[in-house]
Parts: C-alpha cells; sequence; structure tokens
C-alpha cells in the first residue's frame, strides 16, 4: 500500500475515532502527526481482533493509570459521541478504574466525564 494511501486511511481512521472534534494537521507538517496516521491510526486501530469500543476501553483504562485528565476527557466524549458508552457505563468505568488504578487517579475524572456527559447531552438537546 503506497505511503499516501496509509496516511489517508489513518486520517479516516483518526476522524472517526474523535467524531472530528480533535484537528488534524496536514500530511508533512510534523513527523509525529504522520507517524500517528500511518502507524496508529492505519494500522493499529484498523486491526480486526478488537472493535472500536473495546480499544477505546483500554485507552479509558490506560490514561486513567496515568492520571491524564485532558486526554481523559477526549476519550471519553468520543466514547458518548460514537455511541461506544452511555453516561451510565462511563461512570461504570470510573468506579470499576478506581479499584485498580486508585482514588487519586480516579477523584479528578469523575468531573472529566461528567462535564463531557453535560457537553454531549446539550448539544445533543441543540441538534436533536
Amino acid at each position: 500500500m503506497a505511503e499516501q494511501d496509509r496516511w489517508e486511511r489513518g486520517l479516516e481512521k483518526f476522524k472517526e475515532v474523535y467524531c472530528g472534534d480533535v484537528a488534524a494537521l496536514p500530511r508533512g507538517k510534523n513527523d509525529f502527526f504522520d507517524l500517528m496516521m500511518e502507524n496508529l491510526f492505519c494500522d493499529v486501530w484498523t486491526r480486526p481482533a478488537l472493535d472500536q469500543r473495546d480499544r477505546r476501553m483500554l485507552m479509558l483504562g490506560a490514561i486513567a493509570a496515568l492520571g491524564e485528565g485532558m486526554t481523559f476527557g477526549i476519550q471519553a466524549k468520543a466514547a458518548l459521541k460514537n455511541d461506544e458508552l452511555s453516561p451510565e457505563q462511563l461512570r461504570e468505568v470510573l468506579i470499576h478504574l478506581t479499584q485498580y488504578v486508585g482514588y487519586p487517579r480516579v477523584a479528578p475524572l469523575i468531573a472529566v466525564v461528567e462535564k463531557q456527559i453535560a457537553e454531549v447531552a446539550a448539544a445533543d438537546e441543540v441538534g436533536g
């Protein structure tokens, strides 16, 4: 497969994963972004053994363990918008993760998740 095709396929998956909410850089503007499109989104996110929801759940666990609130919020919002997780399921993810990554890591994520739930619900009300 041509490199351009890999980058374009990766970009398509990137837009799907993040519902168009995360800005993409033009090809060739940033080596890190280009590698991410070609490797992570073209090669890894499109592998058939796990679906997008499975991959999102793995990411939520890893991101919670790292204590990355902003990144967790991006993933939570995308999970809601892609109908991968409901608000109730996202809240349950936090309860479950508390037992594995600890209260200090998860407690700040509660506000992050509630903010994303409210934003998606408000957008749904306006759009729907």
